[in-house]
């Protein structure tokens, strides 16, 4: 019998964990390939269960943006691509199924071999690839693409490329790669990178930010584009891979457009006078009263509400312990406990949206918040003496007042803990022994107007502690400049985590992100516990180590006291033109990349 992570129970998409030990594939070439057990889809389906193969071809969608593009190189640490390039226009080895924890099927290969260990990892290329110019997607284009974004990349790349002791053609069609570490996740990381035209390439720098547009394999290329103002794709109708089964149902608009605006109260204003045809809100309390405007009532517009079954993530303030003022978890803990967030969640959400507790909350990842037990204890236990309180005990967000933007009982905890730290207010300001005020800066893109309501509340109660953070307002590029080299003090952040967290963990929280640019390490932890638990996880052979291994890790992160968290919604919220559809059956991840506008169509 086929093992399965998850089973549907009606139309509640409930999530069922089976703890099953994996089974190993075979060395012969399969048509996908899984973390654990078997990909649930036989070689020969149709189309992808959440696509619908019978969907019309033809129409467009427009999106709004807040924020600007300089660059048409996503691959690379440098300039700020638009969203959407590289997904529309440039295919991978395997394709991801979003209605599975971590499934891989047949894209630009035909097959997938790999021994029971996952030593190694070998793909054989269809002979009819295409890139969008007629030219033949070759071996040569795979080897060139993985060798050169593994070592002149964006940072996200590098990981998993220096695990890769051997590189080698074993075909016309085929390539292998061999491991130098025990990584069981290494097989499927080698069949999701992009690959690009080496032609195009030759003799230009990768890493420089370019404006040249990439020619890929994809769906779609590009038609047009102002860099900070809008690019349009359209659909490529001699695509070679568009009868592929997973690709059947999908990639159905003539036309994916993105304009990008100010601010995302332009964005808004922008959707409500039908210059776009598609926005996602992420504030509760805003879908419920200001999406009653004409084009709502008329039925024009509606309003989806997208189940999913995903970890929470993590979405907040996050501090860069880097700065000394936030090197002690003590600060941390106070600065979280200044935060009141059941009258920020009131005020901006009428209290709906639930806190995120720790960064796999909402599922079977995240941790218990009772002391550590069994494996989990276990796997923690070498690292106790240097593990920050409640780690191990257990941790819990402290609760706040509703009803008064600061609460007095938590500000008199934060006070206690910053005297532990070495800090007290002086004359009205909170300084250190020798005198020094206690400041810092906090760092927002311009047009995140939520995200300033929210630190500009959070700011108010400081001030009553003695402390008056400074707040700079940046766009779009240089937020993320000043993010990439960590060059700010505070910061909003948000990292979406999956059912099959792996080394990407390591981008986010390795101690290699401290001091080299472009991780996501943005909080700058160095924790050897946490780099152990990500070890862990990459080499479990069973989905119970698994989740034993990322519940260790979710309690080191959490009891970090890194980010001051927010909320998380338990449903993803789309307005959209009534000429948008998309099919009954909703993946496992929700509204997630491959969701829309893949899976949607144009219909009158």
């Amino acid at each position: 019998m086929r093992p399965e992570f998850f089973t549907r129970a009606g139309k509640g998409l409930a999530l069922i964990v089976a703890l099953v030990v994996a089974v190993p594939a075979g060395a012969e070439p399969q048509h996908g390939i899984a973390m654990y057990g078997h990909p649930a889809l036989p070689p020969d389906f149709v189309s992808l269960p959440y696509a619908n193969p019978d969907a019309p071809k033809g129409g467009r969608i427009v999106f709004g943006e807040p924020g600007g593009f300089d660059s048409l190189n996503p691959w690379i640490l440098k300039g700020n691509a638009p969203w959407g390039l590289g997904l529309h226009t440039v295919e991978t080895l395997m394709g991801r199924s979003i209605d599975e924890p971590f499934t891989l099927y047949g894209l630009l290969a035909e097959s997938v071999e790999t021994d029971d260990a996952r030593s190694w990892v070998e793909f054989t290329l269809r002979p009819e690839a295409r890139f969008s110019d007629g030219s033949p997607v070759t071996i040569e284009d795979v080897m060139w693409s993985y060798e050169t974004l593994g070592t002149k990349g964006h940072p996200r790349y590098q990981t998993a490329w220096a695990k890769v002791a051997r590189m080698e053609q074993t075909g016309e069609r085929s390539v292998r790669f061999t491991f130098n570490a025990p990584d069981r996740e290494l097989a499927l990381l080698m069949g999701m990178r992009p690959v690009l035209k080496k032609a195009q390439w030759q003799g230009k720098d990768f890493a420089a930010g370019t404006l040249e547009v990439p020619v890929g394999s994809g769906p779609y290329v590009v038609e047009a584009f102002e860099p900070g103002r809008f690019i349009r794709f359209r659909r490529n109708p001699d695509w070679w891979g568009r009868d592929l089964g997973f690709n059947r149902g999908q990639n159905n608009f003539d036309e994916i457009r993105y304009d990008y605006f100010g601010d995302g109260d332009v964005v808004f204003q922008a959707f409500t006078a039908g210059e776009t045809t598609s926005l996602r809100e992420t504030n509760a309390r805003k879908w419920q009263e200001r999406y009653d405007f004409a084009a709502i009532r008329s039925g024009e517009v509606v309003k989806s509400e997208i189940p999913n079954q995903r970890p929470s993530g993590i979405t907040g303030l996050v501090m860069n312990t880097r700065n000394p003022v936030f090197a002690d978890w003590r600060v941390r803990e106070a600065m979280i406990l200044a935060f009141n967030f059941e009258f920020i969640n009131q005020t901006l959400n009428g209290g709906i949206e639930p806190r995120i507790t720790s960064y796999f909350s909402n599922s079977v990842l995240g941790m218990d918040h009772g002391p550590a037990a069994g494996k989990v204890a276990e796997l923690l236990a070498p690292f106790a003496a240097d593990l920050p309180p409640g780690t191990l005990e257990g941790y819990a967000l402290p609760e706040g007042d509703a009803a008064r933007a600061v609460d007095r009982g938590n500000l008199r905890k934060a006070l206690k803990l910053f005297e532990e730290a070495g800090w007290t207010v002086q004359d009205g300001a909170m300084k250190d022994a020798g005198g020094k005020p206690f400041t810092f800066e906090i760092v927002l893109a311009a047009g995140a107007t939520e995200t300033q309501t929210i630190v500009d509340i959070y700011t108010e109660a400081l001030k009553t502690i003695g402390i008056t953070p400074r707040v700079t307002v940046v766009d779009s590029a240089q937020y993320t400049e000043r993010t990439n080299t960590y060059a700010f003090d505070m910061a909003w952040y948000t990292r979406a985590l999956s059912l099959s967290p792996g080394n990407e963990q390591m981008l986010y929280w390795g101690a290699r992100g401290v001091t080299e640019p472009g991780s996501r390490n943005w909080m700058g932890m160095n924790s050897p516990a946490a780099e152990a638990m990500v070890a862990a996880m990459v080499e479990s052979r069973s989905q119970e180590d698994f989740i034993a291994a990322t519940q260790a890790l979710d309690r080191v992160l959490t009891a970090g006291r890194y980010v001051i968290p927010v909320w998380f919604p338990k449903v993803s919220r789309i307005a959209h033109s009534a000429r948008l559809h998309y099919p009954e059956r909703i993946p496992l991840y929700g509204d997630w990349p491959g969701f829309q506008p893949e899976t949607w169509w144009y219909e009158d």
